[in-house]
């Protein structure tokens, strides 16, 4: 085999050797790490490091003579893409939950052989999963070694930036307040112990932040709750003494990140460990006693979290207008500069954009890396431009472009499309059958505890009428100065879970989309928090919830096709743009203030 074609044919030629080495025929890399976390620490970048493959989801098979990437419709293009030349296979599976990878490793592999995974990134839910499987097949999961360490040279080390309070107004609940509603909910589960895993749920209950993860203001750490105390692992040296004694009198204590799991294996006989099997690795459940009973159940701290507090709203709706007179400013300058024949690429798009959030009180940095996808770029959902590859906005198409930023008071995630030069008949179709999705569940009135993936169906309506879908979900729940995904709530085709249901406070996206590889991609979206609502029957049916959109921006009338839009529907349109105008217009002036008025003028 020629391995100086692609460095990542040598790279699985290594992995190769490794299993030789261990009697092992298989090895699965997850895209994991030991909190489950969906963006991770280059240390935990296997998965990329070995196939090359930079989406943010997929898992990778490699076998003596094979080697696969299971990936969802988000990544397809990108994918196939990135896979040339690297002797891996793209495994097309229809959602990032989907287990073909199963099924596959059971065709590829005979009964009598092993296969190897890292018990420290494989999640437990996924793990039994997996076993079950294999242990039915005759094929024996070691779960002890982790390869990468030895095939993988350069592997970075952990990070270490410093942990900081999130403190002042925007943080109106205190921490042992937080930690008091846990152990209520441990109490409730008749739990003495509470073992606890997920970045973004440690830093909700500590209210404490980092920068360990790209645009997640979160920080690796494990958190043993019992009675009396609360155990925060976390490296050396990361948090200050001064967090350190305010954390004490809150009844925190740290710990060192490694001791996690030694403190796990010496929980005392008789007591009960409540885990959340979906968020936490097999390796950690392995370290309890056999004399401890576990409760298996999600995490309190996942639901309290999605339930944003009035005053966390509020604050919200403050970092909202703040972001929205961010993008007006940027699109002003945006169309003036092409008007003025100036040249702009995608790399600019993110530049620029970023540049004018930076400038927003408030502001800590942004929420995910920006996609600004022209024509073609824009139809793969998870596109990204990169100074080696990306386009130029000339001539005549579509421009999507998704971002959104941290701030202290909320998190943002919006993608707007916008018109360059000439458009067709076909991108307005496109962009109005999008648009009249969006609306349709931005419009919802549904009863309070409604399973989320119910809600799905109304944003697809208008697309399936016409013969037409889209393949990622429709909305993710969005965390508080956290996580811009974050769960229970998923609207997708995901199946429903008692713990999806939708309760005040909740605050999902709202994105549908239509993708045309090779020519253009659409895809419209706001943020909506659920709220009570009156009705008529004054509750006699139960508790009604509807949408409060929070995202303030402009949707690009020039788009339209007017006649495929009913009346209530442009009266909708109509009012948002109202909302955002009256919301945006004292933040911005000059020539963002009146691009504001343009772009908001009644339809």
């Amino acid at each position: 085999m020629d391995t100086r074609v692609n460095p990542v044919r040598e790279r699985i030629a290594r992995v190769r050797q490794a299993l030789a080495r261990r009697g092992a025929q298989a090895l699965l890399v997850p895209s994991a790490d030991p909190h489950l976390s969906e963006y991770l620490p280059g240390h935990w970048q296997g998965r990329q490091w070995l196939s090359g493959f930079t989406g943010s989801m997929a898992t990778l098979v490699i076998t003596a003579d094979a080697a696969a990437l299971f990936a969802d419709s988000r990544y397809w293009q990108q994918a196939e893409s990135q896979l040339l030349g690297s002797g891996i296979s793209l495994v097309k599976i229809p959602t990032g939950a989907a287990t073909h990878h199963i099924g596959w490793l059971v065709e590829q592999l005979s009964r009598g052989q092993t296969v190897l995974a890292d018990g420290q990134v494989l999640g437990l839910a996924a793990a039994q999963q997996l076993g079950t499987a294999l242990d039915g097949a005759g094929i024996t999961l070691r779960t002890t070694d982790d390869l990468l360490t030895e095939v993988w040279p350069d592997r970075a080390g952990l990070p270490s930036a410093p942990v900081y309070a999130h403190t002042g107004p925007e943080a109106p609940e205190p921490r042992a307040d937080r930690l008091a509603r846990v152990r209520e909910a441990m109490a409730r589960h008749g739990a003495t112990h509470h073992f606890v895993s997920t970045v973004d749920d440690i830093a909700w209950l500590s209210n404490l932040r980092g920068a360990d993860v790209d645009y997640n203001p979160v920080f690796l750490a494990h958190l043993l709750i019992d009675a009396t105390r609360a155990t925060l692992f976390v490296g050396a040296g990361k948090v200050p003494a001064a967090l350190a004694a305010q954390l004490a009198a809150d009844g925190f204590m740290l710990a060192d990140y490694a001791q996690a799991a030694p403190a796990l294996a010496t929980l005392p006989s008789g007591s009960t460990l409540l885990v959340d099997p979906r968020r936490i690795t097999l390796g950690f459940r392995q370290q309890v006693p056999a004399g401890v009973q576990v409760v298996e159940a999600i995490n309190p701290s996942t639901l309290f979290k999605s339930r944003k507090s009035g005053a966390e709203a509020e604050f919200v709706r403050q970092a909202m207008a703040q972001d929205g007179a961010a993008m007006c400013h940027f699109y002003a300058w945006f169309e003036a500069a092409l008007a003025r024949g100036e040249r702009i690429s995608e790399l600019t798009v993110d530049e620029k954009l970023s540049a004018e959030r930076a400038r927003r009180p408030g502001f800590v940095g942004l929420s995910f890396s920006t996609i600004a996808g022209y024509n073609a770029n824009g139809a793969l959902p998870h596109y990204r431009a990169l100074p080696e590859s990306y386009a130029w906005i000339e001539g005549d198409g579509l421009l999507l472009i998704d971002s959104g930023g941290q701030y202290l008071g909320g998190t943002t995630d919006i993608t707007r499309v916008w018109p360059i030069g000439n458009i067709t008949p076909a991108h307005r179709r496109d962009f109005t059958l999008v648009l009249k999705g969006m609306m349709n569940l931005a419009r919802a009135r549904f009863p309070r505890g409604t399973l989320s993936p119910f809600l799905d169906t109304l944003a697809r309506a208008p697309l399936w009428a016409e013969g037409l879908d889209f393949g990622h979900g429709t909305g993710h729940g969005v965390g508080y100065f956290l996580n811009v995904h974050e769960g229970p709530q998923t609207i997708s085709k995901a199946v429903p879970e008692a713990h999806m249901a939708m309760e005040p406070g909740m605050i999902t996206s709202d994105e549908p989309g239509l993708y045309r590889p090779g020519q253009w991609g659409i895809r419209i979206e706001n943020l909506l928090l659920n709220v009570p609502v009156a009705t008529p029957e004054n509750g006699a049916f139960g508790e009604m919830l509807e949408f409060e959109t929070l995202t303030l921006c402009p949707i690009d009338a020039r788009c339209l096709d007017r006649s495929l839009l009913r009346p209530d529907e442009i009266d909708w349109l109509n009012g948002y743009h109202s909302a955002v105008r009256a919301r945006l217009s004292p933040l911005v002036d000059g020539a963002a203030l009146d691009w504001l008025l343009l772009r908001t003028a009644a339809v």
